[in-house]
């Protein structure tokens, strides 16, 4: 009998797990057991950092992996470097001694409208140095503030009364989530094969960075299947069924035996 693995989810910065709840029901509806992670640094502590992040979703891999689970990620935009760093040491061995019928691994990760940030880096070195124009570093509070629209930045397929409800629930987002943690930030897309969705209405992270980057990763040697959504930022609202279906194939993809 096929044994699914589990599917631990990790959201963006500034938001609450509850924003896979949609695709988390479809999933759930198929017997997956599906995990949404609590980043630290967006509940209104601006002294954690990336550390505090990656930890909870690595404590999450492992208790899953010790109870012989597989493990797939499912990573949505700033969650992306958070989870592929978090799989550090928990995916098969390459150099064939495991036997893919073995359980108890990290098999994949499920990008979507995320990077591929390098090992040894903050995350705001990874995108140059400096945040983009769309949100900034308060010095003064230690959080990190949004500086246009939150609504036309992550949500602007969704209906008006939706999307502006999903702007009431955005959380503070400690500045050190992307100003620290370079010790512990790592390149696990390099590990283990990846299926990227390309969020082709995105305002948030626009397609041609997120080509550009899936490029970028095929070139350093990364095993990338890419599809992709006519979304903004944020498809696991605004096109669930498509989302979780992106999710099973890829399942589909990691679990070949």
């Amino acid at each position: 009998m096929f044994n699914k693995p589990t599917l631990i989810m990790v959201p963006g910065s500034w938001h609450r797990p509850e924003t896979w709840d949609k695709v988390r029901a479809i999933l759930e509806e198929q017997q997956y057991n599906c995990i949404p992670i609590i980043l630290p640094t967006t509940t209104g502590n601006a002294s954690l950092g990336f550390a505090d992040d990656v930890k909870v979703v690595s404590d999450s891999i492992q208790t899953e992996i010790s109870a012989k689970r597989n493990v797939i990620l499912v990573v949505h935009s700033y969650g992306g470097a958070v989870g592929v760093s978090a799989i550090k040491g928990f995916t098969r061995p390459k150099s064939g001694i495991s036997s893919r019928s073995e359980t108890g691994h990290v098999l994949g990760v499920a990008m979507i409208a995320t990077g591929f940030g390098p090992s040894g880096q903050t995350f705001l070195d990874g995108v140059g140095g400096q945040p983009p124009p769309t949100w900034s570093l308060d010095p003064t509070t230690g959080f990190a503030t949004i500086a246009v629209p939150a609504r036309d930045l992550f949500y602007h397929d969704l209906p008006t009364d939706e999307g502006e409800e999903w702007v009431s629930n955005l959380t503070p987002q400690s500045s050190k989530a992307f100003t620290t943690g370079a010790d512990v930030a790592y390149a696990g897309w390099m590990d283990v094969p990846v299926w990227f969705l390309e969020t082709v209405e995105d305002r948030g992270l626009p397609v041609q960075a997120q080509q550009m980057m899936v490029g970028m990763a095929k070139e350093a040697g990364a095993d990338v299947t890419v599809r992709e959504i006519a979304s903004s930022h944020s498809p696991m609202l605004s096109r669930p069924k498509e989302t979780a279906t992106f999710i099973t194939d890829a399942v589909a993809a990691f679990t070949v035996v």
